[in-house]
């Protein structure tokens, strides 16, 4: 569906060349949602403007349904532009139009009659949930409200790819739940293709199907949601992971007085719900000192996170890790 080649982006300033993406390559499924995350300045909300050239890229081609949109001029870029809608942690809404004018608007730009705006705004609202904030302004909004008026318009040509830039930073969680689940149902009644861009692993814990995690510009590690969850491999995905596991810090530090063996477990889908611990305490004769621990909830299962402290002897504490292991069981000794 999207195929990014070696793309890199150069801002000048002055005679230097200041490289906000560098070499990027990846590609995104029909039908999938996929997340780029990073920290500020890494280069996330420069590529999705490149994907469909808001920036201009420097070098590298990006290909939507085998067309290379970099090779396209203006008039082209144009018509391609329909199939491909955005939204914007700001929301980009007209101050002075109301509701059903900002859906509107990009129906009359492609030259639609009065009837067929009116047919697809309603329809747009209704799907929303907005039906009742037909003529409402967008400073007589709040900030949920305003983001679905954004999606709706980003949806009002149809399009097959929808572009997310941090969609959701400006909001409450409670209403970036809502706005999660009306993206996933967009997704799943209507078909499309979505990327997004987002600093809070939150979001891609609970949407994305795939993420790509970028440092300074590059991409450094792309897995499924459960596999990055599971193995992260880059610093910067370890940082991510780390704050949802609330005390359950990658910087754990082992006081002095433990005099047991401390060991992180991770425990995955059906394992997360299953008392092992418990067997493996009456199975071996150790003692367990639970340290921290936290679950999360991903998109398609569950993960699991507990430091303990192992007490007993020797053989018997190997006895329990190999046992944990052998139940399918990620035991990392700290």
């Amino acid at each position: 569906m999207i195929e990014v080649q070696n793309l890199s982006k150069c801002f000048q300033n002055g005679n230097e060349c200041i490289w906000a993406i560098k070499n990027v390559s990846f590609h995104v499924n029909r039908g999938e949602i996929f997340g780029i995350i990073g920290l500020s300045g890494a280069g996330k909300s420069t590529l999705i403007r490149c994907l469909n050239r808001l920036e201009e890229p420097t070098q590298g081609k990006i290909i939507i349904d085998g067309v290379d949109i970099t090779a396209l001029d203006k008039r082209e870029l144009r018509a391609k532009r329909k199939d491909i809608g955005m939204i914007f942690q700001h929301f980009n809404l007209l101050s002075q139009k109301t509701t059903y004018e900002n859906i509107a608007l990009p129906l009359e730009l492609a030259g639609l009659g009065k009837k067929e705006i009116n047919s697809r705004v309603n329809e747009l609202l209704e799907y929303v949930g907005l039906r009742d904030k037909r003529n409402a302004y967008p400073s007589q909004l709040s900030g949920g409200q305003k983001q679905r008026v954004a999606i709706a318009r980003a949806l009002a040509n149809n399009p097959k790819i929808l572009l997310s830039d941090e969609a959701t930073s400006a909001l409450d969680p409670k209403t970036t739940k809502s706005i999660l689940e009306l993206l996933n149902r967009i997704r799943n009644e209507l078909g499309l293709t979505i990327v997004m861009i987002t600093h809070q692993i939150e979001v891609v814990k609970d949407i994305c199907d795939r993420v790509a995690i970028m440092e300074n510009g590059e991409i450094v590690e792309i897995n499924t949601v459960e596999e990055l969850f599971r193995r992260p491999k880059s610093k910067t995905a370890k940082a991510f992971i780390s704050s949802l596991k609330s005390d359950v810090q990658e910087e754990f530090v082992i006081p002095e007085e433990f005099n047991g063996r401390v060991v992180r477990l991770s425990f995955w889908g059906d394992n997360a719900k299953k008392p092992i611990v418990s067997h493996m305490i009456k199975k071996f004769n150790i003692d367990v000192n639970i340290l921290s621990g936290n679950i999360s909830q991903l998109m398609s299962t569950s993960a699991g996170y507990l430091i303990v402290e192992l007490v007993g002897e020797d053989g018997e504490i190997q006895a329990a890790i190999d046992y944990l292991k052998s139940q399918d069981v990620d035991v990392e000794v700290m």
